[in-house]
C-alpha cells in the first residue's frame, strides 16, 4: 500500500430509506433525498429518451441492467476493502472478474497517484437538502483534496458522454456536501473506470468547468424539491 490513512474526519452514522417511492437518508432525525434519487429524477429530457431507445433496442437490456450493477458492487466493495488496507490485492487467490477490474482500477489509478485516503463509503450531507455516500476521498501526491468515484463501464467511454457529466455532477455534489459541514475546499473529483475487459480510463474535474457544475448541480437539487 503506497498511500496512508488519514482519519481526519468524522463521518455521521446513518440509515436509508424508501420514503414517497424515493431513498432517502437519516441523519441527525432529518431525513433527506439520496443524491443518486435527486440525478435520476432531474435528468434530462433527453437522457431519459435515450435510455427508453436503448431498452428497445436490447432486449436483453433488463439482464445487462442487472448484472452491470451487480458487477458495479462487487467491485466497488473490493476498492472499498483495499484501499483502506484491509485487503492486500496482491494476495489474493481467487481473483473474479470484478475483483480483476478493482485491481486494475488500483494498479492504474491509485498507486502512485494517491498520497492520503480519507473515507471509504462514508455518507456526507448537505444540511436541508441531501446525503449520499461518497465512494472515496483522498488527497494526491501534489495534496489536491478530491472525491473519487469508481465506476464500471462496460465499454469504454467518452469525455463528451451525458453520463460522464453526470458522474461529475455527483462528485461535485459529495464535494459541496464536505465542504459545507467540514470546512474543507474541494474543487476537483477524479473518476476511476474499468470495463470488464479491463480497460481503465481516467477522467478530471476541475477549475472552472469544476465551478459550471456546482451551479448546474444546486439547481437540480432545488428542482427535485421543488417536485
Amino acid at each position: 500500500m503506497n498511500w496512508n490513512i488519514n482519519n481526519q474526519f468524522t463521518y455521521p452514522k446513518s440509515t436509508r430509506s424508501i420514503y414517497n417511492g424515493s431513498r432517502h437518508y437519516m441523519i441527525d432525525g432529518e431525513r433527506l433525498p439520496s443524491v443518486t434519487n435527486i440525478l435520476q429524477k432531474t435528468k434530462s429530457l433527453e437522457d431519459k429518451e435515450a435510455l427508453e431507445r436503448w431498452k428497445k433496442e436490447n432486449k436483453d437490456s433488463e439482464i445487462i441492467m442487472r448484472e452491470s450493477s451487480n458487477r458495479g458492487t462487487l467491485m466497488h466493495n473490493y476498492l472499498s476493502e483495499m484501499i483502506m488496507g484491509r485487503m492486500n490485492g496482491e494476495l489474493i487467490e481467487e481473483l473474479n472478474l470484478p475483483k480483476k477490474m478493482a485491481e486494475t482500477i488500483i494498479s492504474n489509478g491509485i498507486n502512485n497517484y494517491v498520497k492520503e485516503v480519507y473515507a471509504s463509503e462514508e455518507c456526507v450531507f448537505f444540511p436541508g437538502k441531501y446525503a449520499g455516500t461518497m465512494d472515496a476521498l483522498i488527497s494526491t501526491n501534489n495534496n489536491k483534496l478530491q472525491i473519487v468515484d469508481f465506476k464500471q463501464k462496460n465499454s469504454p467511454a467518452k469525455r463528451e458522454w451525458n453520463s460522464i457529466r453526470e458522474y461529475f455532477t455527483q462528485i461535485v455534489l459529495y464535494a459541496m456536501a464536505h465542504n459545507e459541514v467540514y470546512g474543507t475546499n474541494i474543487q476537483s473529483g477524479i473518476i476511476l473506470m474499468c470495463t470488464p475487459n479491463l480497460i481503465f480510463q481516467k477522467f478530471e474535474i476541475e477549475g472552472q468547468e469544476f465551478k459550471d457544475i456546482q451551479v448546474e448541480a444546486m439547481k437540480r437539487v432545488e428542482d427535485f424539491h421543488k417536485l
